[in-house]
């Protein structure tokens, strides 16, 4: 009876994750729009419109205003809060899954306390060890004993996971980035509706979802972003006095620095993807890519190496700032949630 009492307990905290997500998306999108806005058009229009990330961002200001920089943020601002809820909120799931059944060998037993009322057998053993709480505020005692890798095999399952979500939100707002028209009239979609709405009376759901291989591919690389985010809050743990929000700030700017040093030419191939002329009823152009790898050649031939890294500057400035702030709020709501 008392272990059956145990599992409901254990499992009844995965709902944290979800919530807590929820504010991280929120705070991305507030501090990091801006700077993604410059990096997609960087990554999707030629060096002689734009000779670098300072004369784009003038530009935009001077043409579209400052709402410029946050055209396209309405799909994002739902669409982080929805993303980073499943994305967070199922990586506290498979971390604790990853800990109780495939990293449970040397697991340090739990102890919790013991309930008033319970037998003298019990109360006669010795009092465990406190347990020092971390700075990563995870769902369960199995999970915080993971080791590095294992958050980031838990990172990659979650990324798979969201990009159910992030495919169709990404490509909707990256279509609506490169309308580069102040005037409304003079544009294609008149808002992220409208784009879902031509998007699937053209080409049905898989033309909402273009780029969903493109999207699995980059989101892999959410092992180096989770993996390098334990290393770091450890790190950071035992060598300093910092305290956990401090922790949480370092540790998510440094981790996602890491994880678009690894991942960002995969994110130039999957947004000239996702703007890449679909033709049909769209009336918007002839398609140029069929696959992936066409993509991808066409930016090495269009720029050599260098295209890879095109608007890589406002994307590596954004990545400090957007997630050392999204990670805080989440492992802070993580850690007042009961």
């Amino acid at each position: 009876m008392a272990a059956d009492q145990k599992k409901p307990a254990k499992t009844s905290k995965d709902y944290k994750g979800f919530v807590a997500g929820v504010f991280s998306g929120i705070a991305k999108l507030s501090v990091g729009h801006p700077f993604d806005t410059i990096k997609v058009r960087l990554q999707t229009t030629d060096s002689t419109r734009f000779s670098g990330p300072l004369q784009c961002l003038v530009q935009t200001i001077r043409h579209e205003g400052v709402r410029g920089l946050y055209k396209g943020a309405t799909p994002p601002l739902v669409g982080w809060m929805f993303m980073d809820s499943i994305m967070l909120g199922s990586l506290t799931v498979y971390r604790r899954l990853l800990a109780e059944n495939v990293f449970c060998r040397g697991l340090t037993p739990h102890h919790p306390a013991a309930p008033s009322g319970s037998s003298s057998t019990s109360s006669s053993l010795p009092p465990p060890p406190p347990e020092k709480e971390g700075p990563i505020a995870a769902t369960s005692h199995a999970a915080a004993h993971l080791p590095s890798y294992g958050h980031g095999l838990a990172g990659v399952m979650a990324g798979c996971t969201v990009s159910f979500i992030a495919a169709p939100v990404e490509h909707v707002k990256a279509r609506l980035q490169i309308q580069y028209s102040a005037r409304k009239t003079d544009r294609l979609y008149s808002g992220p509706v409208d784009c879902v709405r031509k998007l699937y009376g053209a080409h049905g759901v898989a033309g909402v979802y273009r780029g969903f291989f493109a999207t699995l591919l980059f989101r892999s690389f959410f092992f180096f972003w989770w993996a390098s985010y334990d290393l770091i809050s450890r790190a950071a743990r035992d060598r300093t006095s910092l305290g956990a929000p401090a922790i949480n700030f370092w540790a998510g700017g440094l981790s996602a620095q890491v994880f678009w040093l690894t991942s960002y030419p995969s994110d130039v191939v999957k947004q000239r993807i996702m703007t890449d002329p679909m033709g049909g009823k769209l009336n918007d152009g002839t398609p140029r890519f069929k696959s992936w790898w066409q993509a991808a050649q066409a930016v090495y031939r269009e720029g050599g190496a260098k295209g890879y890294w095109r608007g890589f500057v406002p994307c590596f400035l954004r990545a400090f700032p957007a997630n050392a702030m999204a990670l805080v709020a989440f492992e802070g709501v993580m850690r007042g949630l009961p």
